[in-house]
């Protein structure tokens, strides 16, 4: 779900980005836009922390919790906050891709264990801290420049986040057939 989330969020930033410099979106609908950049961390992140309280309760994994905590936090603060400007939503978002680069890379160093194509997570974590800092060296300052690097990062984010669920399902499909053979032998 994480995953269609940063897909969605992708498409919608590339759709807005040629309208970003607008008088209409400057104007009006700019806390509609910071608003819309808090909806999908807050839910991305609720599907998240539902991930990390099923996986606690079968591997003591808290990596995923604690990422979804992170995300789901940004969310509410940008939808809550009346006085967050557009650029202060997305530099919050660029700091919240950070932390969830070093969460992800974490949690890929648990998830080694039990999967071979951790690296989906490995590639995820390394694409968010390096976003974070390129963003912050080059600091980009109109809405469309911020629209296309926020597009860029959560595309690149939802192919790694689908990647490494199709890959855990595969997973689960063959551990559930090896408990499944082992007990009829």
């Amino acid at each position: 779900m994480r995953g269609v989330l940063a897909a969605l969020f992708s498409v919608m930033a590339f759709l807005m980005r040629s309208s970003a410099e607008t008088f209409t979106l400057h104007q009006f609908a700019t806390k509609g836009m910071t608003v819309f950049l808090g909806l999908l961390p807050l839910g991305a992140g609720a599907c998240t922390i539902a991930a990390g309280m099923w996986s606690l309760r079968e591997d003591k994994s808290w990596f995923l919790a604690l990422d979804g905590l992170c995300v789901s936090a940004a969310g509410m603060l940008l939808i809550w906050s009346n006085r967050i400007t557009f650029s202060m939503a997305a530099y919050t978002l660029v700091g919240l891709a950070i932390v969830i680069g070093g969460v992800e890379l974490g949690a890929s160093r648990v998830l080694r264990r039990h999967v071979r194509d951790e690296w989906f997570l490995v590639s995820a974590g390394l694409a968010s801290l390096a976003f974070g800092l390129a963003f912050l060296m080059i600091r980009p300052e109109n809405a469309g420049s911020i629209l296309v690097w926020l597009g860029l990062y959560s595309g690149f984010s939802a192919i790694c986040i689908f990647g490494l669920a199709l890959r855990l399902r595969a997973f689960r499909a063959s551990v559930h057939k090896l408990a499944t053979n082992t007990g009829h032998n």
